[in-house]
This record gives C-alpha cells, sequence and structure tokens, in this order.
C-alpha cells in the first residue's frame, strides 16, 4: 500500500525547507542555476490556437455551404460547355465568400487565457540568496528559492510561510474570499483542507495587503495553482453551442434533402427522354441545369450571410444594455439558458464590506445601503430613526470612526475605501448616520496600539473636548468584552454582569449566524497620570459600548433579476470560494434557497465520484469553500444533465468554468483579464441585472431567428414546388421551360428575400420572453408545427405561382384559329415567366408580415411595430419593379414589363398566403385555448423535482 506524500502545508517550516535542501540564507547561485535546469523557468506554458488562415477555412465547413460552393462549380462548368457567362456561379460565390469574410471578422479573436495568467505574474522577486537580498526576475525562481514578503507585493510563485508578522494576503481572485485573508506560519495536519483555508501559504498572483515575512517557494510555473487553472483553461477546449447544434442538424437535413430530390428529378428526366431518342450529352446536360436549378431554389443562400449579421446587430443592441459578446453563437445561447451559475463576490455581492447590523445593550438597529456608498438609513424595530439622537448608537458609531486607519473617497462618481475594508464599512456607517470628519478634529489622536492578532484587537488614544484622554477600542467581541469591567446604557455606566455578559454573547451569536463579521467597541477614560501606553496599561477596565455586524451585501438589483430569472424558468446557483455560513446566508436573503435546495462544501464534493454529482447537482443551490476544479466539475455535471450553463465570475478561479460552460459570463469592471479572456460575454457594469437583460435579448434574438428560418424555408418551399412540378408536367408534356431561370432564384433568395429576413431578425421581442421557459436545447431549430406551416406555406406559393404560369402560357401559346394569341413558347415564355416571377415575389413579401408571429395574427401583431420590415419590403419591391422596367436588368433577368391589368392578378394571388396562414393561426389559437382549459395549471413546471439519491 502506497502513502501519498505529505503536502508542505501539512509539514512544519523547518520540515518542508529540509525537504527542499534549503537553508535559512537562502538557495547558492549554482544551486538556482542547476534547478532552472530541472524545473525550467517560473513561466506558464501556452497552446499555439488556430492561425487566421485556419480561422478563415473553418467558415466553408457548414454542409450548406459546401452544398453552395458544388453547385456554383457545377454552374460554372455548364456555363462553361455552353460558352456562356457563368453569372450564376458567380453570384453563388461571391455569397459564399461574403459569408466566410463576416464569420472571420467576428470569430477573429487571438485566444488571451494564458498570456493574461502571465501578465498576473510578478515581474520582479525580492528574494534571499547567499545570505543576500537580491531581486530577480520572477521567470527565474525555483522550488527552495526564499521570498522576502513586504506589504503590497505581488506573489512570484506559492511558497510555504516559513516568517510571518501580520500578514494578510488578498486572494479574492483566486478563491472568491472577499476579505484579507490572515496568515500563519503553523502547520495545518488536515491534507484536504479547502485551499482558501490553507492560512500557511501564500500563492502566486495573489497580493500582500499588509505585513511582512519570508517563505519558501514550493512550486513555480504551470505546477502553482495558477498554473493548474492556466492547464485546465487549455483543455478546457472550444464547445459548440445549442444554437450552432441546431443548424448543423438543419444543415444536414436540408441538405440531404436536396440531394435526395435532385437525384428524383434528374432519374425521371433522364428515363422520360431515353424513351424519346435521341439522347445526346447536349441533352444531358440541359436536365443536369434544371437540377442544378433546382438545387439553387432549395438552398437559402441567404441564410448564412442572414445569421451572421442578426447575431452582429444583436450583439450591438447588447452593448447597449451594458453586455459585450466576443462570440456570435453566444448570443443565441442566451436564449436558451437554464441554469445561471454565479460567483458570489463581486457578482452576487458588492465586494464591499458594509454595515448591516448594530447593537447596544437591550437594542438592536439595521442599517441600509449597500457598498461604500454613504446613503443608508437605520431602523429600530420597523422604525427609521436618527442615530445622532440616540447616545448609545452615537457612542458606537464615534469609536468605529476614530479606531480606525481607512478613508473612503468618491473617484469618477465611484466611492473606494483606501485600506482595510473592514474599517472602510465603519466609516461608511458613520457617515450614513451624519457623523462626519470633524469629529476626527474634536478628537485628535495622540498614539496608537495597532491591531494584533494574538490580542485580536486595536486601541487608539484621543484628546476629547472634554480635555481627557479617552481610549477607543475595537476587536473581536469576545476578547473585548472579557477586558470590559463596565458597560454603557442609556442610563450612563454601571457594573457589567453576567446577564449583560450572556445577552452581548448572545448577540454575537445571532450575527455570527447570518454570516455578519462580528467586531467589538469599548471605550476608557484613561487616568491623567497614564504613562503606559501598552496593551497592558490602556487595555484594561474597559467600558463596552456594543457590537457592529457588517458583511459583502448583495448588489440590490440582484433580488428582482433572481425573481425574474426564476419567473423564466431559470435557476441561479452560487458557485463560491468563501464559507458555507456566508454563502448561505447570502443565498437566502437572495431568496436563491427553497425548503427542497441543497448545499454543498467542497470537501462533501470531494467525496462525490462524478456521476453521484450529476445526479445530485440540479438540487444543490450553494457550492461553498469550492476550488477551481470543483467549479469546472459542477458545470460539467450540470451539463451531463442537459442543462445549458451560463457561469458568471470575476477571478482567475473561475476561468476553466466560464471557458467550459455554454456561455461564460465575465465581470468588465472587477474581472481578471484571465476571466475576461475565458468569458463569451463580458459585463461592462458587473451588474447581475444585465445578465437578465442579455438573456432577454437572447432569447428575442432565438425568436427572431426562427422566424426569418421560417420565412426563408417557407419561400423555398415554394420554389422548390414550382421547379418540381414544372419539370415533371409541363416540360415533359408541352416541352415548356421552366418557369423561373437560376438567376431570378438566386436574386430572390439573396436580395428579395434577403432584406425581409433582416428586418425579421430585428423584430421586437414578444412581450412573454421572459414568462415561458428556456427553450429546449435538443429541440430542432425548426419545431413540427412550424414545419408544417412552412409546408403549408410553400404549397399555396407553388400553386398561385405555377398557376399563374401554365395559364399564361396555355393562352399565349393558343393558335389564333382557336382564339388565342398563338404565340410561340418562347415569346410567350417571357411574358409568362415575368407574371410567375412576380406573382413569386409579391407572395414571398406578404409572407415576410406573416412571419412575424408563428400563432398571433398579424392583426393582433401590428402592421406597423417593425418600420424596418415594411422598409425592407418596399426596398424588395423597387428593386424588382427596377428588374422589369429598366431595360438592361430586364435582359439580364429576362423579363418583360407588366400592364397595370397584370398588377391587380397579382395583388390578388399573393394575398392568398395571407389568407391561407391567418386560417392556420386561427386554428392553432383555438387548439390552444382548448388545451389550456383541459390541462389544469402547473404551479412551478420550470422546478426540478428532488433528487431522491
Amino acid at each position: 500500500m502506497t502513502t501519498e506524500s505529505p503536502l508542505p502545508h501539512t509539514q512544519d517550516a523547518s520540515v518542508v525547507m529540509e525537504q527542499l535542501q534549503v537553508t535559512d540564507q537562502g538557495l547558492s547561485q549554482d544551486e538556482v542555476e542547476r534547478r532552472l535546469i530541472e524545473f525550467g523557468l517560473n513561466e506558464l506554458e501556452t497552446v499555439k490556437g488556430p492561425g487566421p488562415l485556419t480561422m478563415f477555412l473553418s467558415q466553408f465547413k457548414d454542409i450548406l455551404v459546401i452544398i453552395l460552393i458544388f453547385a456554383a462549380v457545377i454552374s460554372g462548368l455548364i456555363a462553361f460547355w455552353f460558352m456562356e457567362p457563368a453569372i450564376d456561379a458567380i453570384v453563388i460565390m461571391v455569397i459564399v465568400i461574403i459569408n466566410a469574410i463576416m464569420g472571420f471578422t467576428q470569430e477573429y479573436r487571438a485566444e488571451k487565457s494564458i498570456e493574461a495568467l502571465k501578465e498576473m505574474a510578478a515581474p520582479r522577486a525580492h528574494l534571499l540568496r547567499n545570505g543576500e537580498p537580491v531581486d530577480e526576475p520572477a521567470s527565474n525562481i525555483v522550488p527552495g528559492d526564499i521570498l522576502r514578503l513586504e506589504t503590497g507585493d505581488r506573489l512570484p510563485a506559492d511558497a510555504r510561510l516559513i516568517e510571518s508578522h501580520n500578514i494578510y494576503t488578498d486572494e479574492a481572485s483566486l478563491t472568491g474570499e472577499s476579505l484579507p485573508v490572515k496568515k500563519e506560519v503553523k502547520a495545518i495536519l488536515d491534507r484536504n483542507i479547502p485551499l482558501a483555508d490553507r492560512s500557511n501559504m501564500v500563492h502566486s498572483g495573489t497580493i500582500i495587503t499588509s505585513g511582512r515575512g519570508q517563505a519558501v517557494v514550493t512550486q513555480t510555473g504551470m505546477k502553482t495553482e495558477i498554473g493548474r487553472i492556466a492547464g485546465m483553461i487549455q483543455t478546457a477546449g472550444e464547445k459548440e453551442t445549442p444554437q450552432q447544434k441546431r443548424m448543423h442538424r438543419l444543415g444536414k437535413q436540408l441538405g440531404i434533402a436536396i440531394l435526395i430530390i435532385c437525384l428524383i428529378i434528374l432519374t425521371v428526366q433522364v428515363v422520360e427522354n431515353l424513351l424519346i431518342p435521341p439522347f445526346t450529352l447536349e441533352t444531358f446536360l440541359d436536365l443536369f441545369v434544371i437540377a442544378v436549378a433546382l438545387a439553387v431554389a432549395a438552398i437559402p443562400e441567404g441564410l448564412p450571410a442572414v445569421i451572421t449579421i442578426t447575431l452582429a446587430l444583436g450583439v450591438q443592441r447588447m452593448v447597449k444594455r451594458n453586455a459585450i459578446i466576443r462570440r456570435l453563437p453566444a448570443v443565441e445561447t442566451l436564449g436558451s439558458a437554464d441554469v445561471i451559475c454565479s460567483d458570489k463576490t463581486g457578482t452576487l455581492t458588492k465586494d464591499e464590506m458594509t454595515v448591516r447590523e448594530l447593537f447596544v445593550p437591550s437594542q438592536s438597529f439595521l442599517v441600509t445601503g449597500a457598498g461604500y456608498s454613504p446613503n443608508g438609513e437605520f431602523f429600530h424595530n420597523g422604525t427609521k430613526i436618527n442615530p445622532l439622537q440616540n447616545q448609545q448608537l452615537t457612542l458606537l458609531l464615534r469609536i468605529g470612526r476614530l479606531c480606525n486607519n481607512a478613508t473612503v473617497r468618491q473617484q469618477n462618481n465611484v466611492w473606494e475605501v483606501v485600506g482595510d475594508p473592514t474599517e472602510g464599512a465603519l466609516i461608511v456607517a458613520a457617515h450614513k448616520a451624519g457623523l462626519s470628519d470633524q469629529v476626527l478634529r474634536n478628537y485628535e489622536r495622540i498614539a496608537e496600539l495597532p491591531f494584533d492578532p494574538e490580542r485580536k484587537r486595536m486601541s487608539t488614544l484621543h484628546d476629547s473636548p472634554e480635555q481627557e484622554t479617552i481610549a477607543y477600542i475595537k476587536g473581536a467581541p469576545e476578547v473585548v468584552l472579557e477586558k470590559s469591567t463596565h458597560i454603557y446604557t442609556g442610563n450612563g455606566i454601571r457594573p457589567l454582569s453576567q446577564e449583560d455578559r450572556a445577552l452581548i454573547l448572545g448577540s454575537n451569536d445571532k450575527m455570527a449566524n447570518k454570516a455578519l463579521r462580528v467586531l467589538g467597541m469599548a471605550y476608557r477614560i484613561c487616568p491623567e497620570e497614564l504613562c503606559d501606553i501598552s496593551p497592558e496599561g490602556v487595555e484594561e477596565e474597559l467600558v463596552f459600548v456594543g457590537l457592529v455586524g457588517m458583511m459583502d451585501p448583495p448588489r440590490p438589483e440582484v433580488f428582482d433579476a433572481i425573481k425574474t430569472a426564476r419567473k423564466a424558468g431559470i435557476k441561479s446557483v452560487m458557485i463560491t470560494g468563501d464559507n458555507q455560513y456566508t454563502a448561505v446566508a447570502i443565498a437566502n436573503e437572495l431568496g436563491m434557497l427553497e425548503p427542497d435546495d441543497a448545499v454543498l462544501t467542497g470537501k462533501a464534493l470531494d467525496a462525490l465520484s462524478d456521476e453521484d454529482l450529476t445526479d445530485a447537482a440540479p438540487q444543490v443551490r450553494v457550492y461553498a469553500r469550492v476550488s477551481p476544479e470543483h467549479k469546472l466539475r459542477i458545470v460539467q455535471a450540470l451539463k451531463n444533465r442537459g442543462h445549458v450553463t451560463a457561469m458568471t465570475g470575476d477571478g482567475v478561479n473561475d476561468a476553466p468554468a466560464l471557458k467550459y460552460a455554454d456561455i461564460g459570463i465575465a465581470m468588465g469592471v472587477t474581472g481578471t483579464d484571465v476571466a475576461k479572456e475565458a468569458a463569451d460575454m463580458i459585463l461592462v457594469d458587473d451588474n447581475y441585472a444585465s445578465i437578465v437583460n442579455a438573456i432577454e435579448e437572447g432569447r428575442g434574438i432565438g425568436d427572431n431567428t426562427r422566424k426569418f428560418i421560417s420565412y426563408l424555408l417557407s419561400c423555398n418551399a415554394g420554389e422548390i414546388l414550382v421547379i418540381f412540378l414544372a419539370s415533371i408536367t409541363l416540360s415533359v408534356i408541352f416541352r415548356w421551360p421552366l418557369p423561373l431561370l437560376a438567376i431570378q432564384i438566386l436574386f430572390v433568395n439573396l436580395v428579395t428575400d434577403g432584406l425581409p429576413a433582416l428586418a425579421l431578425g430585428m423584430d421586437p421581442m414578444e412581450p412573454d420572453v421572459m414568462e415561458r421557459g428556456p427553450r429546449d436545447p435538443k429541440e430542432g431549430v425548426i419545431t413540427q408545427r412550424v414545419w408544417i406551416l412552412i409546408l403549408i406555406v410553400g404549397i399555396t406559393i407553388g400553386l398561385v405561382t405555377l398557376g399563374i404560369y401554365t395559364y399564361e402560357m396555355t393562352w399565349l401559346t393558343t393558335p389564333i384559329a382557336l382564339g388565342g394569341p398563338g404565340l410561340p413558347v418562347e415569346v410567350a415564355w417571357l411574358r409568362a415567366g415575368t407574371l410567375a416571377f412576380t406573382v413569386l415575389v409579391m407572395t414571398q413579401m406578404v409572407n415576410a408580415l406573416n412571419s412575424r408571429s408563428g400563432h398571433l395574427s398579424l392583426f393582433q401583431v401590428g402592421f406597423l411595430k417593425n418600420r424596418l420590415l415594411l422598409l425592407a419590403i418596399c426596398i424588395s419591391i423597387s428593386l424588382h419593379l427596377f428588374i422589369l422596367y429598366f431595360p438592361p436588368l430586364s435582359t439580364v433577368f429576362a423579363t418583360v414589363p407588366l400592364l397595370p391589368q397584370d398588377w391587380l392578378i397579382v395583388i390578388l394571388l399573393s394575398l392568398s398566403v395571407f389568407v391561407v396562414v391567418e386560417v392556420f393561426k386561427l386554428v392553432l389559437r383555438y387548439q390552444s385555448h382548448q388545451a389550456s382549459i383541459e390541462t389544469p395549471e402547473v404551479e412551478n413546471p420550470a422546478k426540478v423535482t428532488k433528487n431522491q439519491s
């Protein structure tokens, strides 16, 4: 049986140094050079991403694009054979290339996650080598080097403390801990203690906020905690969004259907012509042209470009709502998200300590406001009060203000604290009460006993306006209480009784159970002969005043955001490196936890297998004391259960999960560069509510995407039907040409249909967009109901287009002897084809209006609400008129001018689509109404039942 090697935090510092073969004098230069060869430079490895050429070529992988390229090549070869201009091939390839350029432009962002991590490394480090203090580049540090730690240093490597003088480190970006962490030298026996609780270790990328000391380097480069995160980012790989999966599935379905239809048509035509000899190569090429025309009709050439442009325009709208999208497909993915995994510190909370509760003997007070802004009010038993009218409260706030070394200032309309966040919170509380900085001048400081972790308290001495020397003390409540002999009440000072002590400690416990950080406040009027300014001389026989409870509070806007998310069927999950009690308190305050929900710590999570975690994940709402690996496992477990997961965060520790989640969301203000580069979306204002706005926008874009896809496919279905029926009936029986040319179909698909499709992509959001559940990621782009609508619209467009063509060709080719014009087929086809072409265009314009909603009548949606669509329709019709009445273009497109009476027929036939679709929607609304009557209402369909395993 093998035993695991001991970890540095579980051993005495001397044992760690012995294992690293280093003395308190540090390493020699020769030993450093040897270890550099053995361990390598203290740098993070990088993985080279795809180059620009590879990224550009990847734009041509879509099956629809491949089919378009194939059709263009065949069209070009046929044009070359017949020595004709390859207009069709050129137009198709231009569209393909434009679409590829647009996609490449949006996606061309070098992966900078690892480079950003490298920026967090300290450029130089303070070391002890050969007994001499030296400064060296951080890249030259090796395991065994001794670091000299000073306030303000950014740690260049992971190290075990060997000497600590009141060292505190800022580890928020690594562990999520919002407060500076106290560091100590003594060993910790628990091998599996979470990273955030390893108080004898300092980690690469974190900052020394106060104190000094020494530490021996234990890990460098990719073996540090930040290096392991870099490794996880590298192995996370690229992800395919639900929208991309849907579009790939739709592309394959369309591609297969197109190839089958073309083969059927070509086979039927070849068989028919074989029965009527002679069958020549020229005859086969003519038939192949028909098949290519059918392929052109079937493929929605404008679809890739419309999707790209719609997403890009959606990105611009999101910028106005404080969300920057880094990867286009993430826009629509937002609309499918059903779980938001959020870090607590800086995302759900302000990352600014705030006083929430105050206690003075027999009275408790609540303080409103959040963060460092001096706006807030005081309440007692639900009634607003003026705190300065309460002597006990005034004294408590004065102590907090004077026994304090921080400052609060406003820069660029943002309040910030310079110094310890806890002391900053006390200053803000005093400002909320109206206690101005004049108190600093009234009570001039004459001495200070700094905070000491052994004493767990701090004292300052002041000259009072009454010409007395007063000591103000703050610290751990039990320690301050132990040193107190009297208590300050509303009626003056009296001896401190056991009942008083029990009441104070009980109030302290109540605050602590709410995850508040509690400080005790006391004072002492010093004797005139006081000359011993020391803890023993000052911090005795104190008068206890009260307790101050503070915490990093939730952002005010998050409350409504979580309610909106729940209403939209989206679960909010907190994942934090902070302790369980703080996390649960914040979750309860935000309304995230329900009776059946579970809380899981990092230690408990380690005991679960991946399968067990996958089973339990849907019911867990709070994960506390977790590491970066835990966050990645959680996201993986949720994705394994079929959830579309959004992960928010701002720290280095969030980067791997941001990278792996369906959509990673980084904070723009407090977020590290690492988090931003790993994310799909960046919140400009760090506002959790902006996530909900972005999801709303994503859902609207998703709805609009389905609208224009349905519109384009229904139009193409009509074109397919026209070509298909004409090729197996009219072309065979009467030997008439096809009603539509390939270039006409291309023009309709790319220009005439393309503009309304773009306008549909900017259709106003439906009012219930955040009142329905997220879209099932397994659901196709087009649902069964929409396929039925596409088929109905396609049949209607196809029949009216083919009908007018058949009627005109029949009439125009009727011999003069039978009362007809008796025109040659070629001449008759020009007029009949023009009418068919025009009817096709006009029915599709009417269909664009129909497509604004899949179930609501156009009269309910409104004709004028999408003015861009009306403009697009007007432009499309104008372009068609240009083709009809401008001779150079009419020659290219083989059209002739129409007469006024022709337009009357065209308009009447076009309205048939409107009538058919309105009837279909009416039936849908009736069925939906009947279903709502017969089906009882479910209280919360989005809620997941409790996992019994």
